[in-house]
């Protein structure tokens, strides 16, 4: 995969600027790119989509390990390098212990393992309290980008078509 999106890129999307309902090209773009090797996910974010028990959870269930990959044999030392990182910070131990006990975690994890980008709605933050994903990325050197930068660099096209029925 060239990009690996965090939890919030669903979340808000559905949400926000791409509801299935009035804008289901977003979602097909995402599925398309997906079985084009591009986009993906990981699976610890398809336990939090499932875990709202909605239309995302059944969405990202219909996708299944194709789009939300399992952690292979190269993650397994790439959360002891992001684990490290974290543990060299001057994060409060609370913030490290979260972090490395969310999806966070195991994404940067996969998407340094994988020289993947890392797409997400955080921006990094200059806090001892929380490792937003942001952060991590930049102390390891892992790309991370908006998924507005990254429609744009894939140049997604949602263009409207002709209502149903006219």
């Amino acid at each position: 995969m060239r990009y690996l999106l965090d939890t919030n890129i669903f979340i808000q999307a559905r949400n926000l600027h791409y509801g299935f309902d009035f804008c289901p090209a977003f979602w097909e773009w995402l599925i398309d790119q997906n079985a084009a090797g591009v986009v993906g996910s990981i699976d610890k974010v398809s336990d939090e989509l499932v875990a709202g028990g909605d239309d995302l959870a059944e969405w990202a269930k219909a996708r299944g390990d194709s789009f939300f990959l399992q952690p292979d044999d190269p993650v397994v030392p790439a959360l002891g390098r992001v684990s490290a990182w974290a543990a060299s910070q001057a994060y409060e131990r609370a913030a490290i212990a979260t972090f490395l006990q969310v999806a966070d975690y195991w994404l940067v994890s996969h998407a340094l393992a994988h020289r993947c980008t890392v797409v997400t709605h955080e921006v990094p933050a200059d806090t001892v309290r929380k490792i937003k994903i942001p952060n991590a990325c930049i102390g390891l050197t892992v790309p991370c980008i908006s998924p507005y930068e990254m429609l744009r660099r894939e140049r997604a096209r949602f263009v409207l078509g002709r209502p149903e029925g006219a």
